[in-house]
């Protein structure tokens, strides 16, 4: 009975164990079929063969007269320069390379062909490291090795395992070959846990000997960063750029391979690098990707013990707050400036790390693509660049400060700029640097620029005065915002180590308004007195009759007399308007000024010679505007009274009062035929009546002009 029932059972389940066997008889069977055929197509692909051959060849193989070694390694190299090397590729060849089996001659043509399709295997760059320590390769082949470490870096696939031999790394710095190279690798590996006393005293020790290198100080200023305690170092805040631009064998080759592969490469891969070319276009000018430093979830890192999250995973400003000091930065740098998460990290953290990373990310690529390019691309180019300018001036306008790498950038722009090339991008990058001490201001900014100013035309001058006019407002701000309490130090702004005292910001401020002044008078006699140019000129010295008042910077600067009478005589009564605001806003700064010397019982900060021409000034004014005194002995303006009379203008000297003046004659007309509406003859003297002189300045002012109200009520 018991045997019968499970047979009866055995029988119920039949079924489906019959169709577990069968479904497993089938995968077996399509693995089987997939393996077979990999393996024919293997047998079949002579570039798999070419791999095998590297893969297996034994240590000691002749290369002279090896048709096999040579046919193989010509495929490689077709391969690798066509559609790029895969992983596994890549890590055959370097393994052969780096272990030198066939000698030094195969290892510089292998690593000459390195390029990659898509991402370079962490294991084999480490792999490769070791076999430097072994001491066998020739220096001239290290090089080569790490250049192309350098080269390929951004694509590595995780940098966790290259920071755990960062000590092997930084032995290789002894090396004054290999110097220069190293110290950029490290600079790219550096974390906190990386600085530590012994390494710092190997730098100084190196820089005593080899001098204050660049490289040397980049690092140092790196790992200044992260322990200030160890390094004491003086730095200075301005180094030129520390990591030359070595003319790689792999660059072209790389941007060959990723514009032909196109949606083949990951999408989170760009490469930093342009090609050396001399008609080199803005094509690579996109704002890389948020892309992990490795590529891998959240993890926990062994030395600190507490999680790292991936810039990339984050998705909220909530998940940024609670991981605030938790972030791993992304591989390139460059990838923050499209994120605006990461514009905010960079804000609240103020990470002096992320910062010199993103520095020398950007003074690589401006150089690279706007120093280095000839001709400028062609019109698509120029739209990536426009907009790449656009996104860096969006980062410095959020950040509410520049870059250095973007000031240095510019004084050696500046020396070839046209005028023409992206103009709106390059005055708003100029109108951002930071304040330029007055011994320097002339040669960096000055001088080119004056150059421009006098060959390009009117609407470039109007840009460019602008510009300046911007720079002074932001100066002045830093100044009210950075200015410490005993008045005597500003700090220019919050990421930087220079500081200046007022009297040297005082000096800055007074050499740029002076140059906008010389600019100013010269431009206008050049443009015949142009009406915009003008304007703009106006609103220079509208900035800078109120610094006492609205920057509290004890410094008053008058307009020449090359601004100031082409101010008074023009033909719009707009300018007039204007020029009298400006000098009542004067009148306000000086008189806060005297009140504040005799309450505070200290020296004054503003000259005689201020006070005195301010005072010539308003005289003129007032005689010419007010009183119809054109010409008087102390005017400063003098023309013969016999050219005068040549000139048969009746009552000459009553020209440029408010009912004659070229600006406001209009305004007289259209009051003298509103008042007295039934005279045939226009008769402008009625006015200088008292009731109907009163009436006129109402009607003046309800015209709009505004200046000119304040300007006489302050008289």
């Amino acid at each position: 009975m018991a045997a019968t029932l499970n047979l009866s059972g055995l029988t119920d389940s039949d079924p489906g164990l019959n169709d577990q066997s069968a479904s497993s008889r089938s995968s077996n069977r399509s693995l089987r079929i997939a393996e077979r055929d990999r393996r024919k197509n293997e047998a079949e692909d002579p570039f798999a063969l070419a791999l095998k051959y590297f893969s297996d060849v034994e240590a000691g193989t002749p290369v002279i007269g090896n048709d096999q070694f040579e046919n193989n390694l010509v495929l490689v190299e077709t391969v690798a320069y066509s559609k790029g090397l895969p992983p596994e590729g890549i890590s055959i060849m370097l393994e052969f390379a780096m272990s030198l089996r066939m000698g030094n001659s195969p290892c510089v043509r292998v690593l000459k062909c390195l390029i990659p399709a898509t991402v370079v295997p962490q294991e084999a760059v480490v792999r490769a490291v070791v076999w430097l320590c072994v001491g066998k390769i020739p220096i001239s082949s290290q090089v080569l090795f790490i250049k192309w470490v350098l080269t390929v870096f951004d694509l590595i696939d995780a940098k966790d395992q290259l920071r755990a031999i960062y000590g092997f790394i930084f032995n290789f710095v002894t090396e004054e070959n290999l110097c220069p190279f190293i110290c950029h690798l490290l600079y790219l590996l550096t974390r906190k846990e990386s600085v530590q006393i012994f390494r710092v005293r190997k730098l100084l020790e190196l820089q005593s000997k080899l001098g204050r290198q660049p490289f040397l100080l980049y690092l140092l200023s790196l790992y200044r960063v992260f322990c200030p305690e160890l390094v004491t170092l003086s730095i200075p805040s301005r180094m030129r750029s520390g990591f030359r631009n070595h003319n790689s064998p792999w660059k072209s080759a790389l941007i060959a391979v990723q514009k032909k592969n196109g949606s083949q490469v990951s999408p989170t891969i760009s490469l930093p690098f342009m090609t050396n070319s001399r008609k080199r276009k803005h094509r690579h000018l996109e704002i890389p990707k948020l892309c992990s430093v490795v590529n891998k979830p959240a993890q926990t890192e062994p030395s600190f013990s507490r999680k790292v999250v991936p810039f990339m995973q984050l998705n909220s400003f909530t998940e940024l707050l609670e991981n605030l000091h938790r972030i791993e930065l992304p591989a390139q740098m460059g990838s923050l400036l499209a994120s605006s998460m990461a514009l905010h990290y960079l804000d609240c953290v103020q990470d002096e790390s992320a910062l010199l990373r993103l520095n020398f990310w950007l003074g690589y690529t401006l150089h690279e693509e706007f120093l280095f390019n000839s001709d400028g691309g062609a019109s698509q180019d120029l739209d990536e660049a426009q907009q790449f300018l656009n996104k860096l001036l969006f980062t410095q306008d959020f950040l509410q400060e520049g870059f250095s790498a973007t000031e240095a950038f510019l004084y050696k722009f500046l020396r070839v700029w046209d005028g023409s090339l992206l103009r709106p991008q390059i005055l708003s990058l100029l109108s951002n640097i930071p304040v330029v001490p007055s011994l320097k201001i002339g040669r960096l900014l000055f001088e080119p620029l004056m150059q421009l100013f006098f060959t390009s035309s009117v609407f470039f001058k109007c840009g460019l005065i602008e510009c300046l006019n911007n720079m002074l407002s932001k100066w002045l701000s830093w100044h009210t915002v950075y200015a410490l309490e005993d008045d005597l130090d500003i700090s220019l702004n919050s990421h930087t180590s220079i500081n200046m005292t007022l009297s040297e910001f005082k000096d800055s401020v007074m050499e740029l308004v002076h140059f906008v002044g010389r600019l100013a008078s010269v431009g206008l006699q050049l443009e015949s007195y142009h009406s915009l140019l003008l304007s703009f000129i106006l609103d220079f010295y509208e900035t800078v009759c109120d610094t006492f008042v609205k920057y509290e910077l004890p410094l008053i600067v008058m307009p020449p007399a090359g601004v100031f009478y082409p101010a008074l005589f023009a033909t719009e009564p707009v300018s007039v308007d204007r020029l009298a605001y400006i000098m009542y806003r004067y009148k306000v700064n000086l008189t806060s000024a005297k009140l504040d010397i005799k309450q505070k019982m200290k020296a004054s900060h503003i000259s005689r010679q201020t006070f005195y021409e301010f005072n010539h000034y308003k005289a003129i004014m007032v005689n010419c505007l007010w009183n119809s005194k054109m010409s008087e002995p102390d005017m400063g303006l003098q023309l013969k009274e016999e050219l005068l009379c040549k000139s048969n203008i009746p009552e000459y000297w009553k020209s440029f009062d408010l009912i004659n003046h070229p600006a406001f004659m209009s305004c007289a007309i259209d009051f003298h035929r509103k008042c007295w509406p039934r005279k045939r003859n226009v008769d402008l003297n009625s006015i200088k009546l008292s009731r109907p002189w009163t009436w006129y300045l109402q009607y003046l002012y309800s015209q709009g002009y505004n200046g000119l109200k304040q300007f006489v009520s302050s008289m």
